[in-house]
Parts: C-alpha cells; sequence; structure tokens
C-alpha cells in the first residue's frame, strides 16, 4: 500500500473509530443523541425564540398614541388612560403644547405629570422639541432627569436626517447616563421632511429607535403647493401618488428594521368615526400598526380599526398550538398547509389580540403567555 493510502486511512480509523473503519464508510460527526433531538425530548420553544432567529420581531404597542398638549388636556387624557386601563398610550406635547417664552415652566409641568403615582409608568411618552429649535435639549434633560425611569418613550419631531437623529438620539443616551438610568429610552421618530423620507431606512437603523410616524401635515406643506391641501385628509390622503409613495417607504423602513410604523392624525373633528375609517385603511392598505388620536371621541374607533377580528384570534390560537405541538415543523390545519412563515404571522395577530384585551383560550395563554410558557 503507497504511504499516502496508509496515512489516509489511519486518519480515517482515528476519527471515525474501528467500526467505520472496518466498513469503509466515510465518517459523519454527529454529537449525542441528547443533543441532536432537544428540540424533541424537550418542550417546545416559545414563538419568540423559535420563530425569529436573526430578526427582531415587531413589538406590540396599543393601537392608539393620544397626543395632548395644554395643561387641561394632558390632565384629562391621563384621567381617561387610567381610568381604561391604559388601553392607549399618551404622548405629552412638549413642542406645540408650550407657550412661546415658557418652555421650561411647561417642561416641568410634564415631569410632574409623569411623576405622579396617578399616572401609568410606561404608557405615556413625551414630545420634545426639534432638533434645530434651542429648547429640545432643555426637553431631553428635564424629562430624562425628572421622570426618566416612567417616561414610555421620547418623540423627535420635524427630523432632517438619519445624522440628526442620531445626534438627538447621542444626546438622549448622554442625559440617561447623567441621570444614572439603566435602561434604553424608546424614541419615536416623526418622518415628514423630504430629508427623512429619503434617509428613512438609515434613521430605522438607528439603536433605541421603535417607531417611524408619518407626519402628513408638515410633509405636505413641505411640497409648498406643489400639493394641495386636500391631501391632508381623506380620501386624498390615500390616494395623491407622492403621499402614498412616502406612506409606503415610510412603513417599508419600519417593518423591515422591526419597528413599528405610526399613522398621522385625522383632523376631521366633527365626525369622530372618520378617524376609524382612516385607521382601518392605514392598517389593511398600507401596513400601520399604530396610529395618533388629538381627540378623545377619536380613540375608539382607532382601537377597533387595528383589533384583530375574533375569527382571526381563533384561527390564530388553533394555528400556533398545532404548531407548537408539531415543534414548529410543518403542519396541516383545515386542509392549509402552515410552517413558519404563517406561525410567525399568526403569533403577531396573537400578540396583538392579547394587548387589545381579547378573551383567548386558556392553553393559549398557558402556552404562550405565561411565564415560562
Amino acid at each position: 500500500m503507497p504511504p499516502a493510502d496508509a496515512a489516509a486511512q489511519a486518519s480515517a480509523r482515528t476519527i471515525a473509530g474501528p467500526a467505520a473503519a472496518r466498513k469503509g464508510r466515510r465518517s459523519v460527526l454527529r454529537p449525542p443523541r441528547a443533543h441532536r433531538y432537544n428540540t424533541i425530548v424537550d418542550r417546545p420553544l416559545h414563538p419568540d425564540a423559535a420563530l425569529f432567529a436573526g430578526e427582531r420581531p415587531v413589538p406590540v404597542l396599543s393601537p392608539c398614541d393620544h397626543y395632548a398638549g395644554s395643561e387641561r388636556t394632558m390632565k384629562k387624557a391621563l384621567q381617561l388612560q387610567a381610568e381604561r386601563g391604559a388601553s392607549f398610550d399618551v404622548t405629552l406635547d412638549l413642542e406645540d403644547g408650550a407657550p412661546a417664552g415658557r418652555e421650561r415652566d411647561h417642561a416641568e409641568l410634564v415631569v410632574a405629570l409623569l411623576r405622579d403615582p396617578q399616572t401609568r409608568a410606561g404608557a405615556v411618552g413625551v414630545r420634545v422639541h426639534d432638533g434645530a429649535s434651542p429648547h429640545w435639549q432643555g426637553d431631553v434633560d428635564a424629562v430624562v432627569g425628572g421622570a426618566g425611569a416612567r417616561v414610555a418613550h421620547i418623540t423627535l419631531p420635524k427630523a432632517l436626517s438619519a445624522r440628526q437623529v442620531a445626534q438627538m438620539i447621542a444626546g438622549i443616551r448622554l442625559a440617561c447616563a447623567r441621570a444614572g438610568l439603566q435602561r434604553e429610552i424608546p424614541v419615536h421618530v416623526l418622518v415628514e421632511t423630504h430629508g427623512a423620507l429619503q434617509d428613512a431606512f438609515g434613521i430605522a437603523a438607528l439603536p433605541w429607535v421603535r417607531t417611524l410616524e408619518f407626519g402628513l401635515m408638515d410633509f405636505v406643506s413641505a411640497h409648498q403647493g406643489a400639493i394641495s391641501a386636500e391631501a391632508m385628509r381623506s380620501p386624498a390622503q390615500f390616494e395623491h401618488a407622492l403621499v402614498r409613495r412616502a406612506r409606503t417607504t415610510l412603513a417599508a423602513a419600519a417593518l423591515g428594521h422591526g419597528l413599528v410604523p405610526v399613522h398621522n392624525v385625522s383632523v376631521d373633528l366633527a365626525h369622530p368615526e372618520a378617524a376609524g375609517a382612516d385607521a382601518r385603511r392605514a392598517r389593511h392598505e398600507f401596513g400601520y400598526l399604530r396610529m395618533w388620536s388629538i381627540h378623545p371621541t377619536q380613540i375608539d374607533g382607532i382601537l377597533a380599526a387595528f383589533e384583530p377580528a375574533a375569527h382571526e384570534t381563533r384561527l390564530a390560537c388553533e394555528v400556533l398550538l398545532a404548531g407548537r405541538a408539531a415543534h414548529w415543523a410543518p403542519v396541516r390545519h383545515a386542509d392549509t398547509l402552515h410552517d413558519r412563515a404563517s406561525y410567525r404571522y399568526h403569533w403577531h395577530v396573537l400578540r396583538r389580540a392579547r394587548r387589545a384585551g381579547q378573551p383567548l383560550p386558556e392553553e393559549a395563554v398557558a402556552h404562550f403567555f405565561r411565564e415560562g410558557g
């Protein structure tokens, strides 16, 4: 036997062991049986662990973010939220809500409201002044230093570019460090300028960003008359080509980076049902998952528009329970094939239903929403 062949066979015996060498088969190194089949002998993984490897799941937030700026409307919004169990979020507005020349006083009022024990921590955010304003860093310092542990998010309006947003996030992080705050405050970014729309994907990729929000009225205004004022409301806001392009770009950037796309306000205050109708179109035609309200009468319509229908929730439970029983391998349910792609879809439906307070089967609650399930 040539020396090279002898060396090769000796190497094979060393790696594969005597049995493999005797049978002349190529060795396949395998882990111990318990490791090869750990998904079988152990209980099935939770959907968050099993279905989103390498991806960032889109967070499930309340579908409605209610804006209030004056002292009266802010207190009214917080009282309504407390009565309804935080079914909607509230954003206290330091930008448009602050009287000129009294910006610091208004920031101190907002901090006091955030610190009030009756205010729901984690369900109330703040919109600060835009990055070109001399007041924005003072807003951030006041909110983070005074109520950083309780504020749900900080909204950055009138973003001009990804670079500017990155600088503002750096300012927020510095304020957190100075306050000794050991948490990441979610940042919501308003896309309402040409530059922000052009940089939408870059903004979505920045750390701490959780939502991209469409500022329709400022976006239309930025076109200096090229888009008529009719596009600031329905139905033109969903039909004008430039506005549709902006909506789809923002939604694609947000969802592609695991963020929540947020729809603009409905300015039709005379017809409260108009907000719900706008929310349904935003949800079903453009993929938006959340919307602003600016009047308490708009809240219920928005919540209903984004809530999964009962039959959607029921199907999601059935498919996910079947998938879990199969350890997330493909299954046939009601003569339809389901695999990880459809499991991810139905998992988001179920999370939205849970957030909306819909009743769920005990088995689904036990497996998917209890600690260790």
